[in-house]
């Protein structure tokens, strides 16, 4: 029987107006389908009028402009649910997906459902639970001590993974599926043993120690900055009083 990293996997990125997922915006997003490795992938794309500014420092990175979205994106609600829907879909058949930095784009589209379907993320999931395969939390794991920064670029360049456009939504996740499978593949003798929701459910305690260890990191630097261990979804904020 095959390996899970040998089988059928999906994959899911955004573009965003921003990095900050209680208000940045989703203007694109992606979601790439590959039942074998090699396989021609199934790519789904979105083209999102955010209905808010589009600040230049975000299409300096991903090259999508507020009047290009404004004339070609549909509008945020129908585009959240489509985008859930098709998630419930992978996870019904029981294909685990990929997302890179899965507490960002995860939990930016929590928020865009919240904000536009008055629904949460975890709703679509009642029936079958995601099985999140987060290529950055893994590789911290699996060869913790490695040096240098861990970008989807760096991560494609170490494993010898091709990023085509990168920052084009269907590009990412289409590398960060193959760096999955590559990771799975170098790490066979560890990873064999866990089943995709055993790994899921260790992904959550491994990427809490990592927020861990980055916290101390910036204590001892002096840096103020918090470091959230949820994963794959951060928590609601809690309310205003």
């Amino acid at each position: 029987m095959a390996s899970w990293y040998e089988g059928p996997l999906a994959a899911f990125d955004t573009e965003t107006t921003g990095v900050h997922v209680e208000t940045d915006r989703i203007v694109s997003a992606a979601l790439v389908v590959q039942d074998t490795p090699g396989a021609r992938p199934r790519v789904t794309r979105w083209l999102v009028n955010p209905g808010v500014p589009v600040p230049e420092a975000a299409t300096a990175v991903h090259g999508l402009t507020e009047e290009h979205l404004q004339r070609n994106g549909r509008w945020p609600a129908p585009v959240m649910h489509e985008i859930a829907e098709r998630l419930a879909e992978q996870a019904l058949a029981g294909r685990p997906l990929v997302v890179m930095n899965a507490p960002f784009d995860l939990t930016i589209l929590d928020r865009e459902l919240r904000r536009h379907r008055a629904s949460s993320l975890d709703h679509w999931f009642e029936r079958a639970p995601l099985l999140v395969l987060d290529p950055r939390v893994l590789d911290k794991h699996l060869d913790r001590y490695r040096k240098g920064r861990r970008t989807l670029t760096d991560l494609c360049a170490h494993y010898g993974v091709a990023l085509d456009g990168a920052h084009d939504a269907g590009a990412d996740a289409l590398a960060a599926l193959e760096v999955v499978r590559a990771v799975g593949r170098r790490f066979a003798a560890r990873l064999e043993p866990f089943s995709p929701a055993q790994l899921h459910m260790s992904q959550a305690v491994w990427h809490a120690a990592q927020a861990r260890g980055l916290q101390a990191w910036f204590a001892r630097s002096g840096t103020e900055e918090a470091v959230d261990p949820a994963w794959p979804l951060r928590p609601d904020l809690p309310a205003a009083a």
